[in-house]
């Protein structure tokens, strides 16, 4: 008897690692120290000595059930992308700059070009949020998990000086909310998503007018990195008073998370373009419009404030970075909450 007999295979777990070390050369940083497969990722912090009083932000998560869609389509790269995001955006959102990444990959086999594909789609994410991947695990677990699937889940660290924090202290009334178009579902909802649509491979293959594109490939579509958008705001001069990631929970709970106590965000829904996927999902699952704001990012991945005097400056630095920004509403003096209109 041997571990091989056992179920884990040591030597695909080598394999993996040589595999995956070309994706993880794209995604160095001057900071990281020491190669991969140390027993630790190391990662100076020689330059935080410049900030006033640094911060460390940290951000967990994963993928949700949207790894399933993953398995039956058989496609692999862009995944990792999503456990990337929905960390990263985490730290941004609260002024943060993404410094370093780690993965964990739990899997009932380890097929090394799988596994290779999964960490180049969180390399892509590392890359895009201009974070080193220092690390990560893959861990085999016959008999727990059946040999064709796995999860993917990952950890972040990021840093802003204090007095750059977005923690909506300085919101007020009459700032504008601007929104930041989101690429489709995203990470979350799946659970809901998977009872709507039957998930098969024929089903998520079929070709859909109004998505312009399969059924699969929409809600495959990778969640959308907003690290670089809030980096150029900064750059530009402005000052964000307040910003929320827009993920489980929808607008209802992830816009008052960014609310003091007495301000009031409204948001008008006709202010941007709702996905076609979306509107597919309601239409299909016959979910109300109130159930949809509560579960999906509705096509806005990330809503932030600023004062009013800074939107056309705020603007054209989230368009220099590549996303595409919307005027969607205001905030108010009144009891914290969200009202959509």
């Amino acid at each position: 008897m041997d571990y091989k007999t056992a179920g884990v295979d040591i030597e695909a777990g080598y394999k993996s690692v040589e595999l995956m070390k070309e994706h993880v050369k794209r995604t160095m940083r001057e900071e990281v120290l020491g190669g991969l497969g140390g027993f630790s990722g190391a990662f100076s912090l020689a330059k935080i000595k410049d900030m006033e009083e640094p911060v460390l932000l940290s951000g967990t998560d994963g993928c949700g059930t949207k790894v399933k869609l993953a398995m039956v389509m058989d496609k692999h790269d862009t995944i990792g992308i999503d456990a990337v995001a929905m960390c990263v955006n985490d730290i941004a959102c609260a002024g943060g700059e993404p410094l370093f990444f780690l993965d964990y990959i739990a899997c009932g086999k380890n097929y090394p070009e799988k596994i290779a594909a999964i960490v180049g789609g969180v390399a892509e994410g590392c890359v895009q949020s201009e974070a080193a991947l220092i690390g990560g695990e893959t861990a085999e677990h016959p008999g727990l998990m059946p040999e064709d699937e796995y999860d993917l889940a990952g950890f972040a660290v990021g840093v802003c000086d204090k007095k750059e924090m977005i923690t909506g202290e300085k919101l007020k009334a009459g700032d504008v909310l601007i929104g930041m178009a989101s690429t489709g579902v995203h990470s979350n909802g799946f659970s809901l998503v998977r009872k709507v649509f039957e998930m098969t491979k024929e089903s998520l293959d079929t070709y859909y007018e109004e998505l312009g594109m399969t059924l699969g490939e929409a809600l495959l579509a990778p969640t959308r990195i907003y690290v670089k958008a809030l980096k150029s705001i900064k750059n530009a001069g402005v000052c964000v008073h307040a910003c929320s990631h827009i993920t489980g929970g929808g607008f209802y709970e992830n816009i008052p998370r960014m609310l003091k106590e007495g301000t009031h965000a409204v948001v008008e829904k006709d202010s941007y373009p709702v996905l076609p996927i979306f509107k597919l999902l309601a239409q299909k699952g016959n979910i109300d419009e109130q159930m949809m704001y509560n579960t999906y990012n509705m096509g806005l991945g990330m809503i932030l404030a600023v004062d009013s005097a800074d939107v056309d400056k705020t603007m054209e630095a989230i368009k220099a970075a590549g996303d595409t920004p919307y005027v969607v509403g205001r905030i108010e003096n009144r009891e914290k909450g969200v009202t959509l209109c």
